[in-house]
Parts: C-alpha cells; sequence; structure tokens
C-alpha cells in the first residue's frame, strides 16, 4: 500500500497518474494547503519541506521498513523503478526521460509556478516579474513543442514518466489564460495521453480533483491564508516553531 500525501496540484496529478497507470494500491491522504495542513510537524517528518506531494511506501521493494519519499521527481523515478515499468533500465533511452524529468521539475515546473504566483497571488505592479516569468514558460515551451514535433513522447518513441511529469501543467494551464491552440504538436500530444485510461481515473476520481478554489485565475488569500502558503506561518514550520 502506497499512501499519497496530496493536494490537487499539477505535481501531486502527476504521482496519481502514475500509480494508476502501474496499478498501485494506494490510498489518497487530502491536504488543504490554504489552510496549511502540510505545516505540521507530523508532516515535516515525511517532507522536511512540508511541500506536496509526498509517499510512503509500506512495501519497499527489501521488505524493510515504510520507506517515504518526497519531491515528484523522485517519487516517479522511485516507483518507476519499483514497478519495472515507465522508466527505461538503462543506456540512451533512461538518459532522455530523465533528461526531460529533470527539464520538468528543474525548469518549466517552478517557472509555471512563478508565472502563476505572480498572475493569480501576488498584489497589482507586478508587471516586470510577471513578464519575466511568464515569457519564460513561453520559451520552454517552444522547447516542447519543437521536441514534440519530432517524437511520439517528450523521451523518444514511448511514454514514460517524463510525459507524466509534463502533462498535468498542460491540463491545468487555463487558469492563467493559456491554451494550447498555438502548439499543435504538443495537442496532439496532450489528446493522446489524455486518452489514456489511466490518466482519465486520475483525473475523475473524486478524491484526486481539485477544489473549485484551487481555480480561480485571480486568487483572494486572507492574511492567514497567504501567511501559510508564502508568509510567516510557511516559514516557521521550517524552523520548527
Amino acid at each position: 500500500m502506497i499512501d499519497l500525501h496530496y493536494s490537487a496540484t499539477p505535481n501531486g496529478q502527476k504521482i496519481a497518474i502514475l500509480l494508476e497507470e502501474i496499478g498501485a494500491a494506494y490510498r489518497v491522504i487530502p491536504y488543504d494547503i490554504f489552510a496549511g495542513d502540510q505545516l505540521t510537524p507530523e508532516f515535516g517528518r515525511i517532507n522536511p519541506n512540508h511541500k506536496l506531494p509526498a509517499i510512503i511506501d509500506h512495501a519497499p521493494v527489501d521488505g524493510g521498513e515504510p520507506v517515504a519519499v518526497f519531491e515528484s521527481g523522485a517519487i516517479l523515478q522511485y516507483l518507476a523503478e519499483k514497478a519495472g515499468r515507465f522508466l527505461p533500465a538503462s543506456g540512451a533511452a533512461r538518459a532522455a526521460a530523465l533528461s526531460w524529468l529533470t527539464w520538468q521539475v528543474a525548469g518549466l515546473g517552478p517557472m509555471g509556478g512563478q508565472a502563476s504566483h505572480f498572475l493569480r497571488y501576488a498584489p497589482p505592479g507586478q508587471d516586470y516579474a510577471v513578464a519575466r516569468y511568464t515569457g519564460e514558460v513561453q520559451r520552454l515551451l517552444t522547447v516542447l513543442e519543437k521536441r514534440l514535433e519530432a517524437s511520439a513522447y517528450v523521451a523518444g518513441e514511448d511514454y514514460t514518466i517524463a510525459d507524466m511529469a509534463i502533462w498535468p501543467g498542460r491540463a491545468s494551464a487555463f487558469v492563467m489564460g493559456q491554451s494550447l491552440d498555438e502548439w499543435p504538436a504538443t495537442r496532439i500530444w496532450f489528446e493522446r495521453i489524455r486518452a489514456r485510461p489511466a490518466v482519465a481515473r486520475a483525473m475523475e476520481r473524486g478524491d484526486l480533483k481539485p477544489p473549485e478554489k484551487y481555480l480561480g485565475r485571480h486568487q483572494k488569500l486572507d492574511e492567514r491564508e497567504w501567511s501559510n502558503m508564502f508568509g510567516e506561518a510557511n516559514r516557521a514550520a521550517v524552523r520548527g516553531d
């Protein structure tokens, strides 16, 4: 059994997709990140960074104590290696999958997150930040488009955890007013993955779907929610205050 400590963001959704793809038995443990559920000492013992998602594998391959894994890229690699699926074992194919996975977790994901923050959460007067991060997201999407013009999936001809890492962010891009219309190769890839039964299950399962308050184009947080997400409460959890 896998415990999935989960918030319905693209980072959480990518893990749910893989769990569905490999047919793993898993239990969803939901967190309201606006309410600060992720800031408790108990969760800090699973992920010292107090961010979601994280998993606990109660049946690791060595038969030992439960294993906690955090950071979405690490979780995808751990689960793929355990299942022996969606990550080539060696060679150029493995290198490509890990390269594109790292590209997402180090580039497209964080840049998209920053663009989302300044577009959706920050107070007015953030024109430079909005231009900086939305411009970088556009550049990265051009990288993705050019790759998908030449390849069925991002790492080659086979579907891998790299595709699972990238896809949910494209599914949720509407909250920032982004469309796939200007990215025809990406749209073909997107629809191919959306048609997979496991992806449909992960996106439609009731306890995995995002609440409406996560989907607002412009979010208005109260003082406590802001502190939990971006302010002093967020920092205090790491300090152990």
